[in-house]
């Protein structure tokens, strides 16, 4: 029995990746400083995974921003825009990341979307017609033969083609066919020469196999690797993730790869397809049976179930996880605040490689149920845990159709509420936050350490609010909101005010780039014990007469970009969430809050990949949970949500009924497209698509936004549509903020002068 892994976290246990390249970014340290502490930090992952016993260890998982990014540069899928700015190889990697302002020119980033189901967002390559397709970069044989000086063979890992062609954008008349010999003959010459460096496997990224595929498809997959692998290379891992194989599990096994890794976790048929067609001998099954999104400990009796059934459908078996570890923290061992119960039950990425090499030994004795480490685990599991609510479970059982229902209907609020508000057309707001600038990160430190006193914290906030109301009205906009300067994240923050959850203090994940989250953990059934918001709502809106937004974040982004249980069904948790958010909703209208904006971010995060399971496992709980949140507020309140960085084509039908009055939509990165699924919905609810990018540091000019908005108003009514960014501006500087915002407001007024 042998262990493997997809893939590593990269950040830095202390996000130290991060603060590398942030201050690259402000010019305060050079390129040799960014690499010196990116080699540092993939030499300390060498040394954890290769000292756990590992015995397939990955190299060219990291990234200093995405791989998907990476893969463009070394396929030199660089658009002309970046080229033609002059930059070199590093900051023309990071203006396609970013964007880029200054001397040289003024570009937009590319656009990022949400990587499969997961938080983590991916950059989208960008194909041109005259694109020169070519093996343009080495990092993958410099990241092994780095590996290789540091005593440890590892297996290079690369985003395959067939997901590299499927996920890319394609701004000419050609397609993924046309470019497909050019990416071909690339990856053949990078096999050949991962295998002149010595390498003995190389791992082929292939998650776009686990979703709904034709047979051109199937047909386009099996081309490429018929292909590919007819030359001189390494031993190959078709790896898959998030996901069963069901459309061509079959074709995969016929094609001569020497490895295939499945997801036994997320991959609901991937046990069945191994026991109905069986598994080809003389190649290696790496099963994904360690859950690599969650960080719940793995159960082991339940896992060596299915090692022992894919022994006896005869496949030659390695312990695998069953995505990248990407995608939880580092270690468990960094918490030491933790209470005792739950640090026993969590396994961080170090923990989840201890738990491979306890699994190889399980699995390695003649009676796996008789070793120690197995006995352990079952006593674990075995034992009863806190933190149940019989009120709380009471409740969710008690719920009836009606509480789904908002009455009136759409139509007759919409009415009520323009007559309420009397807005001008195309109101103007933003999304939520304002810049979480040091100071602000400051003062949230001293309070939570002890250094400063809850009444001077809450001045300084008052304070905060006050300049941010101020800075609102002298730009114009005409819904506010006050700042979120008492948060430290969207999610993290309500559970912080939820019962029912605990939190770390170093669990950081990745959520795209420089962008970091610490997840909280859903432990027990989840209340609300008191207010969250009423307070800094109110006090801002004493200090304007004009609408200032309350702003919550959702239960199903709240569920979502939570570590959430394993114990009870993700329904379960949802209308949990979603009546302790109800009830602070009732509570701002009824402290005079008019308009209220409850966030779905990440409404599309859990969706499932196939459409055959999205209603019966997600959309028929998800929805009703936002609908239950507001379901009860009166007519003349107005209900936002606001959602980012995915694609909403496919349920566009089923995000109007969640019965919101308005939606704002990230739009800009992806060039406005969602406007023709709006029109292809015949889209009630009114919306907002964001007019600028705010994960870029450049200013859009009031131009730009002007020919954004005429561009939507030749898809969108006039009296459907509002303005504002893309996103919060939590991650952005005041001097970047208010010139966009001023630009924003006065692009409005004046194409709103043009449709009077």
């Amino acid at each position: 029995m042998k262990t493997s892994i997809i893939g590593y976290p990269r950040i830095g246990a202390m996000r130290e990746l991060k603060f590398a390249c942030e201050r690259y970014f402000k010019g305060e340290s050079d390129a040799a400083a960014l690499e010196a502490t990116a080699k540092e930090l993939r030499l300390r992952h060498l040394a954890a995974e290769s000292g756990s016993g590992l015995d397939f260890i990955p190299s060219g998982d990291f990234s200093f921003y995405d791989n998907m990014l990476d893969t463009a540069v070394l396929l030199n899928a660089v658009p002309r825009r970046y080229r033609e700015l002059g930059l070199g190889a590093l900051d023309t990697y990071f203006a396609m990341a970013r964007g880029y302002q200054g001397e040289k020119g003024d570009v937009k980033a590319l656009a990022m979307k949400k990587w499969f189901n997961t938080n983590y967002h991916y950059m989208v390559p960008e194909i041109e017609d005259d694109a020169r397709i070519r093996l343009a970069g080495t990092r993958p044989l410099e990241l092994f033969a780095e590996a290789l000086r540091a005593g440890v063979q590892t297996r290079p890992v690369v985003i395959g083609p067939f997901t590299f062609l499927k996920l890319a954008r394609y701004t000419g008349s050609k397609t993924a066919a046309d470019h497909a010999p050019a990416v071909v003959a690339a990856y053949r010459t990078l096999l050949e020469d991962l295998s002149a460096a010595g390498a003995e496997w190389v791992q082929l990224d292939e998650p776009s196999l686990v979703t709904d595929l034709g047979s051109s498809d199937i047909a386009f997959f099996r081309s490429i690797y018929t292909e590919l692998l007819s030359c001189r290379r390494p031993k190959v891992l078709l790896e898959t993730y998030f996901g069963d194989v069901r459309d061509c599990y079959t074709d995969i096994c016929a094609l001569p790869f020497e490895g295939v890794g499945l997801d036994f976790v997320e991959g609901s048929r991937s046990l069945s397809l191994v026991k109905a067609f069986g598994f080809p001998a003389g190649k290696l099954l790496f099963a994904g049976v360690v859950n690599g999104k969650n960080i719940w400990k793995n159960d082991y009796a339940s896992t060596c179930r299915i090692m022992q059934d894919l022994a006896r459908a005869g496949a030659e078996t390695v312990l695998s996880t069953s995505c990248s570890l990407l995608h939880v923290p580092y270690t468990v061992k960094a918490e030491p605040d933790l209470p005792e119960e739950c640090r026993a039950r969590f396994a961080f990425a170090e923990e989840k490689l201890e738990e491979l090499a306890e699994l190889k030994a399980i699995l390695s004795a003649p009676l796996p149920e008789e070793t120690e480490e197995y006995k352990a685990r079952a006593a674990l599991f075995a034992s009863p845990r806190g933190g149940e609510d019989p009120a709380v479970r009471a409740r969710v059982a008690a719920l009836t159709e009606d509480d789904f229902v908002r009455k009136p209907d759409f139509y007759t609020r919409e009415k009520i509420q323009k007559q309420r508000f009397g807005l001008p057309l195309l109101p103007t707001t933003t999304i939520g936050s304002f810049p979480q600038t040091a100071e602000v990160k400051a003062a949230r430190s001293r309070r939570r350490k002890g250094e400063m006193s809850e009444e001077d914290y809450v001045a300084f906030a008052e304070e905060k609010i006050a300049e941010c109301i101020r800075i609102q009205e002298e730009i114009g906009l005409d819904v506010l909101v006050h700042g979120e300067f008492e948060r430290n994240d969207m999610v993290e923050y309500f559970g912080e005010n939820l019962e029912g959850y605990v939190f770390t203090r170093f669990a950081w994940v990745q959520s795209y780039g420089t962008r970091c989250v610490k997840p909280p953990v859903i432990w027990g059934d989840i209340s609300r014990a008191r207010p969250m918001t009423v307070k800094w709502s109110t006090y801002a809106q004493s200090l304007t007469d004009k609408p200032v937004k309350g702003m919550l974040t959702g239960p199903v982004t709240i569920l979502n970009w939570s570590f959430p249980r394993e114990d009870i069904t993700l329904r379960e948790s949802a209308m949990q969430l979603a009546l302790a958010i109800r009830d602070e909703v009732l509570d701002l209208e009824a402290n005079g809050i008019s308009v209220i904006q409850v966030d779905e971010a990440a409404l599309r995060e859990k969706l499932p990949l196939r459409e055959a399971d999205r209603y019966s496992a997600y959309l028929d709980w998800a929805i009703p949970a936002f609908r239950l949140v507001h379901s009860g507020v009166r007519p003349e309140t107005q209900v936002h949500t606001h959602m980012c960085y995915s694609e909403f084509g496919d349920i566009i039908r089923d995000i109007d009924n969640m019965d919101a009055d308005v939606i704002t939509f990230e739009a800009s990165r992806s060039d406005l497209r969602i406007l023709d699924d709006l029109v292809a919905a015949d889209f009630r609810t009114e919306v907002g698509p964001g007019v600028y990018d705010i994960h870029s540091p450049r200013v859009p000019s009031k131009e730009e936004i002007a020919a954004a908005l005429r561009k939507m108003l030749a898809k969108i009514p006039v009296t459907k549509l509002w303005v504002n960014p893309d996103c919060g501006l939590k991650t952005r500087g005041w001097k970047e903020t208010v010139p966009s915002l001023t630009n924003l407001v006065a692009a409005a007024k004046e194409v709103r002068d043009e449709n009077k």
